[in-house]
């Protein structure tokens, strides 16, 4: 009987049966030597064991992955290498890159050799990082970058710096020795590019403690209500000068416009105390005000009655007889005015009458008479 064959070849080499196991060669033909594969004939050969390895001897590998990137950028057709993604060409055949590089070029150089400055504007040019000149308002042009750059600055425009920034306080010390909380505005521009930006190392910084160091150094020069009052105008004066001669010496390039004071308070800690003293000084001022009025008030009169008497007294010296005459009457006219008697100078009549007297009897007794009736 003759038996399967496996459908994974003969892994061990056993012999086929196909007869009687005693006799040579049974049925199904020859037996090859002992120790020897069989060769299957062609298009007889089944599928291979997937544990075995190949006939070769060497081990099975998996695709790698550079394999898999190389078989994706294969080119149409699955043969050659190239880029998954091409330029179309031009229509004469040729490539875009040389123009592409043109163009990038050109876009270079006319960024960086072209510079338009505003009127406000002025712009520094430097070779490599050296000084080579300024540039004014207008069209300009210089050595593409990095042989030549330029940096643009507003020359024109205020600037503005408030101090101290924010709410902080920034006590300063008076020459009566009092303290006052002052914020105060710097207002300062550009004057010459070249020395303002390579003469000091942070300049903005560079103005703001000039500003600090001039007007400590004003304050300490007035009082404090000096410094509150009234001399807010001197200190200011005082303060941008200060400060403009040390910018210039420092060889800047700024100049100062001008310094505002914005506020001048005492120190929070005392703030009660110093309105306290403030009514008090504003109640002495008001009584000094008073005082002041009344007495404009008298010297007014006084020169208004010192007019009048020189006005008489011109009066006095066209006509004295007439003008003594009248101003004795007067005088007696505003004394008698005041009593209770007439006197009357006339020749052969009592010189003195009691009309007052007289006056006063009839009107007591018809009194008494209404009284009596009455009762």
């Amino acid at each position: 009987m003759t038996g399967k064959k496996s459908p994974w070849g003969d892994p061990g080499g056993a012999d086929d049966r196909g007869g009687d196991a005693g006799t040579e060669g049974g049925a199904g033909g020859n037996r090859p030597e002992s120790g020897e594969r069989p060769s299957p004939p062609p298009g007889s050969e089944g599928p291979r064991n997937p544990w075995l390895p190949p006939a070769s001897g060497e081990p099975r590998k998996g695709p790698s992955i550079e394999e898999l990137f190389r078989k994706r950028s294969a080119g149409p057709g699955g043969g050659g290498r190239g880029p998954a993604f091409r330029l179309p060409p031009r229509p004469d055949g040729k490539s875009w890159v040389p123009i592409g590089v043109a163009a990038f070029v050109l876009l270079w150089l006319g960024t960086s050799m072209v510079h338009r400055i505003a009127p406000q504007e002025q712009g520094i040019v430097t070779t490599f990082g050296s000084y080579s000149r300024t540039l004014h308002p207008g069209m300009a042009l210089t050595l593409p970058w990095p042989v030549q750059s330029v940096s643009v600055k507003d020359v024109t425009s205020i600037r503005r710096e408030s101090i101290p920034e924010g709410e902080g306080e920034k006590l300063m010390l008076t020459a009566d020795q009092n303290l006052v909380d002052l914020t105060y505005l710097v207002r300062w521009n550009i004057k010459d590019l070249k020395l303002y930006s390579f003469q000091l190392a942070e300049p903005d910084q560079t103005v703001r403690e000039v500003a600090e160091a001039a007007m400590r150094a004003s304050i300490a020069e007035v009082t404090l209500n000096d410094a509150m009052g009234s001399g807010r105008a001197a200190i200011e004066q005082n303060v941008r000068e200060r400060m403009q001669r040390v910018l210039d010496a420092y060889r800047s390039g700024v100049k100062i416009q001008g310094v505002e004071i914005k506020k001048t308070d005492p120190p929070a800690k005392v703030v009660d105390a110093f309105k306290e003293v403030l009514a008090a000084q504003q109640d002495a001022q008001s009584e000094v005000n008073r005082a002041e009025a009344w007495a404009q008030q008298l010297t007014a009169r006084a020169q208004g009655e010192a007019a009048a008497f020189d006005k008489v007294y011109e009066q006095y010296k066209l006509a004295p007889e007439v003008t003594r005459r009248r101003m004795y009457y007067e005088t007696m006219e505003r004394v008698l005015s005041q009593t209770d008697k007439v006197i009357v100078e006339t020749p052969g009549v009592q010189s003195y009458l009691p009309l007052p007297e007289i006056k006063r009897r009839p009107s007591d007794a018809a009194s008494d008479a209404s009284n009596g009736g009455a009762n």
